[in-house]
């Protein structure tokens, strides 16, 4: 199985419009983070979480050249406004792209993408099969078993996902025991952690590393990181040894 980061920042990404701060005018190439997303690659199956609004860059600057399905954690812009840009893959491919979405998130993409799944298409526009997740119960994708996480966002429950030993979760601000329990097992752990001071709906620095010693992975990342988290050369001086910042880019397999 190979890992690769797309993107570990937040709905703003880093450089923040606007800003110049110490992060956003940083020259470490850590601190230069695209809006969320992950690549999975099983055995040359492609699986994607989410299609934020950097998708197209995304995929041309890791050359990915086939996508079998794509999950979706939640509705909002940032993981799922660049699902247009999945025609490349539509005409490679000539096969209509599988969704998997929890159903209020799958009534979202019919919502603002109706021109997809419309009953009057027409040549050239994206195409997509909505599969809709019904229950906390692992499924399968061209064999390989998916297992979806739920976790609250704010109030929002969202989705994570576990892939046998790697796990993923994003715009988490709170995990109960049961979903922690999901999670134990895993080898490498992927979680949110937007800045150090308290937010309504994410979970901060210390807050992600107290969820990782509770599933005490062997290693673990730090994505969906904001500017106000500091420079990652400074914070990761913070982290556990076996805890590390995840960066656009990083890749490696288990």
């Amino acid at each position: 199985m190979k890992i690769t980061f797309l993107g570990t920042g937040t709905s703003q990404g880093i450089p923040v419009v606007g800003c110049d701060c110490t992060v956003c005018s940083s020259k470490d190439p850590r601190d230069y983070r695209l809006r969320s997303g992950v690549l999975i690659e099983i055995n040359e199956i492609n699986i994607l979480i989410d299609t934020g609004p950097d998708l197209r860059y995304q995929m041309l600057r890791n050359k990915v050249k086939r996508v079998d399905a794509i999950l979706y954690t939640h509705e909002h812009n940032d993981h799922i406004i660049g699902l247009d840009d999945i025609r490349p893959f539509n005409f490679a491919q000539k096969m209509d792209m599988p969704l998997y979405a929890m159903p209020r998130v799958a009534g979202e993409l019919e919502n603002r993408f109706g021109y997809v799944f419309s009953e009057n298409q027409y040549p050239g526009l994206p195409r997509a099969v909505l599969h809709r997740i019904e229950s906390p119960e692992s499924f399968e994708i061209s064999g390989h078993i998916v297992t979806p996480i739920q976790v609250m966002h704010g109030n929002l429950p969202i989705l994570g996902y576990r892939f046998g030993d790697f796990s993923f979760i994003t715009d988490a601000s709170y995990i109960n025991r049961e979903n922690i329990e999901r999670l134990k097992g895993t080898k490498i752990l992927t979680i949110n952690a937007l800045q150090k001071k308290n937010h309504h709906s994410h979970f901060t620095l210390d807050e992600a590393l107290d969820l990782i010693a509770q599933v005490n992975p062997d290693r673990a990342y730090v994505t969906h990181i904001s500017h106000r988290m500091g420079k990652t050369i400074e914070w990761e001086k913070e982290l556990p040894k076996n805890v590390f910042p995840a960066f656009d880019g990083l890749q490696f397999f288990i």
